[in-house]
């Protein structure tokens, strides 16, 4: 096959694979959202990889070090810029209308981490060849959802915040801002363990810790998703929002 062709077969895979997991979880709310809202959240997701690309681009030669401690320390690096990235790209949305329920939190998280997760597919792509691309397609765009599940339960926070008020939740980490500040740490943490494991030295321990990694991300999302789905049978989307938005279409 030409290597054109396969470039371009290669790049189309990313973005199949990519609009496929979107479906997936965006599926699962019992409340769609607005497809130019989701489509702007999957563009800033895009845009937030070339903010993270610019960030770790100056870390400068510790990316080329293989020192252990430099390695986990451009990991823990690379987790904190990429997650704190997705997550701004992810509050774009909070301030629309269309963001009524909890469950919007995850469904908009996850739609940047996606719009993420393709801009490093189609530059890895170019840069490596159709060979690795695939894999690496398959594997990331997947983690770089599953990442982003705890500040999906976060914002869903915002969404609290937002009907309730600026004093809803107290203080400390009982607070919304605290509930915020766990899920993006969270969503760090869970990054830095996969990327740790996944660039470190393979053995059958590090295969098992990073199955177990994997499968905690697993269970937190599924966790998340079937706690905001309760959510949206038994309440729907808030009254607070809903009148707003007859408010508006009034006017």
């Amino acid at each position: 096959m030409p290597a054109a062709a396969a470039l371009t077969l290669s790049l189309l895979a990313s973005v199949g694979v990519t609009l496929w997991w979107l479906w997936f979880f965006v599926r699962r709310d019992r409340h769609p959202e607005p497809l130019w809202l989701l489509a702007r959240t999957f563009a800033w997701g895009m845009f937030a990889w070339l903010i993270a690309a610019a960030f770790e681009a100056s870390l400068g030669r510790m990316l080329d070090s293989t020192l252990p401690l430099t390695l986990l320390l451009v990991a823990l690096l690379t987790a904190v810029i990429e997650e704190g990235s997705k997550f701004v790209a992810a509050t774009t949305a909070i301030t629309e209308l269309s963001f009524d329920e909890p469950m919007d939190g995850l469904v908009y998280a996850v739609t940047a981490a996606l719009g993420f997760a393709l801009m490093e597919n189609v530059t890895y792509t170019l840069g490596f060849g159709t060979g690795a691309a695939t894999w690496h397609a398959l594997v990331t765009t997947l983690a770089h959802a599953l990442f982003s599940a705890p500040q999906g339960y976060a914002l869903g926070g915002l969404h609290w915040q937002q009907v309730r008020g600026p004093g809803f939740g107290g203080s400390g980490l009982g607070s919304v801002r605290g509930w915020i500040l766990r899920g993006v740490l969270l969503s760090m943490a869970l990054h830095f363990a996969f990327n740790g494991l996944v660039s470190g030295p393979p053995g059958l321990w590090p295969l098992l810790a990073l199955g177990t990694v994997v499968a905690l991300m697993i269970g937190l999302a599924s966790r998340y998703y079937l706690s905001f789905e309760a959510h949206a049978r038994e309440h729907g989307p808030s009254a607070y929002f809903l009148e707003t938005q007859a408010q508006r279409n009034s006017k």
